[in-house]
């Protein structure tokens, strides 16, 4: 296996140069979404899989190479094949890469915060992604399916003395699956966790490519603005990840490209997007149109219409 890849694109991290430091599916969770198919080995004991060496030389030299091609590096992202934090020597990996110059990044389902060894590591990254799909642990068994060795009320207190003392960015991710965590009460529950963890930013994500249980669907838009809403009540900073990129959040005069940048990050209510509008000199004819060719819908939560982008999945 590639111990270093990329770049590749990240709306959250720029060009991101991948670390692999997990052999493939080796984890404390067999969610029933993962990209990666069936979890092979549910694990909860740390071990060193890859030696710092290893991994930093192959780093290393994929940074140059990636340099020498005039292309540019905005993170060293620790996104493997498993769950990050099984790898004990995550912490001196992290250190080693720091001398690169360039940020870390770690991508974690938070399921092991539980080890003060374990926050201490991640506390040398830059920037991390915590998991936080559910609010209860009936909840938390139905999509993520944790190792039985798990408890999740001692994760869910990991997770705030983490964030409790941690310098860097940290982020949640909550993917949303059709009929397992996208009720009211269950976005409600997932809210709450989220809002004691206060992330710098809280993204909303659905499966976008095939996952490991074939009956799994992605959350639908109505469910998507409803989730949107309700993490906005508790929470500053609330972003989708739901395949369609785009970052534009001003107005520019290409009213819509302004309209679909803004819509495939968040929702816009009724009377922000007639404010857009406003400011690209434009009218209401725009929304009209990307309505009827699909590129635009159309979802009601509670006294508040919103526009949104259509979910974009990637078939096998």
């Amino acid at each position: 296996m590639e111990l270093a890849y990329g770049p590749v694109p990240s709306r959250r991290l720029g060009q991101g140069l991948g670390i692999n430091t997990i052999p493939p599916t080796t984890c404390s969770y067999a969610c029933i979404y993962c990209q990666l198919g069936s979890t092979t080995t549910t694990e909860v004991d740390r071990q060193e899989f890859f030696s710092p060496d290893e991994i930093v030389g192959s780093v290393r030299e994929r940074v140059e190479a990636v340099r020498a091609a005039g292309e540019t590096i905005d993170f060293l992202s620790i996104v493997p094949d498993g769950e990050p934090t099984l790898d004990a020597a995550l912490g001196e990996t992290i250190d080693r890469l720091q001398g690169l110059d360039i940020d870390v990044a770690v991508i974690s389902n938070g399921s092991l915060m539980t080890k003060p060894e374990v926050r201490a590591d991640l506390a040398k990254a830059d920037w991390v992604s915590l998991k936080a799909d559910a609010g209860t642990a009936e909840t938390c068994r139905e999509i993520d399916r944790p190792n039985g060795m798990l408890s999740f009320d001692e994760i869910r207190r990991g997770m705030v003395a983490f964030s409790d003392s941690f310098e860097g960015t940290l982020t949640t991710e909550t993917m949303l699956v059709d009929g397992v965590n996208d009720s009211e009460s269950a976005l409600r529950a997932t809210a709450d966790l989220v809002a004691s963890v206060d992330p710098d930013t809280a993204y909303l994500a659905v499966p976008t490519r095939p996952p490991a249980e074939d009956w799994v669907d992605p959350a639908g838009e109505q469910a998507l603005a409803a989730a949107y809403a309700i993490f906005e009540e508790q929470l500053d900073h609330v972003e989708y990840l739901i395949g369609a990129e785009g970052s534009t959040f001003a107005a520019t005069g290409a009213v819509r490209e302004d309209v679909l940048g803004v819509t495939a990050v968040h929702p816009m209510r009724e009377s922000g997007l007639a404010d857009l509008l406003e400011r690209d000199d434009a009218d209401w004819a725009v929304v009209e149109e990307l309505l009827d060719a699909g590129e635009l819908l159309e979802r009601t939560y509670g006294e508040e219409t919103f526009y949104l982008r259509p979910i974009q999945t990637m078939e096998e």
